[in-house]
């Protein structure tokens, strides 16, 4: 082999391991920001993992939101009609946050509540996001075969 073409014949290597090593850090990188949604019944249920950070989707339970006086930290459930889960929340909620609302909430669980770390409120009355009306319908529909006609 002349050593030219030893030379392209390193060139070339030398791309496809820095174009593996880029794909592999992208991968990564992804992966760590990624965070699935899930709905009150399936973290109750252990799908979401002990310490994993999540999104938390639902309705705000009517009733159950709660605010010390002079303070930023919130305390609500969130229900998909089935279970409903604790949420703690230590900064300012969006305009938009109402009990009966659709919320998305970021974070992880802690001693059986879900801290968040930021909350995300439907925009309007006629609005749901389809990840959690669908994530709810699928709990209602599961809710229904094990509970049976009435």
């Amino acid at each position: 082999m002349n050593p030219t073409r030893r030379r392209r014949l390193w060139w070339v290597l030398l791309l496809v391991f820095a174009g593996g090593l880029a794909t592999t850090l992208v991968a990564l990188a992804l992966q760590r920001n990624v965070a699935y949604l899930y709905t009150p019944s399936e973290v109750l249920r252990g799908d979401a993992g002990d310490h994993a950070r999540f999104r938390l989707g639902g309705m705000v339970e009517k009733g159950s939101f709660q605010r010390a006086a002079g303070s930023l930290q919130a305390h609500f459930r969130v229900t998909d009609g089935d279970a409903q889960l604790p949420v703690s929340y230590d900064k300012i909620l969006p305009d938009l946050f109402r009990e009966g609302q659709a919320v998305i909430a970021t974070g992880r669980m802690q001693d059986g509540v879900f801290v968040a770390e930021d909350v995300l409120a439907k925009h309007d009355e006629n609005y749901m996001p389809k990840e959690v009306a669908d994530k709810m319908g699928a709990a209602h529909r599961k809710h229904d075969v094990v509970a049976g006609p009435q």
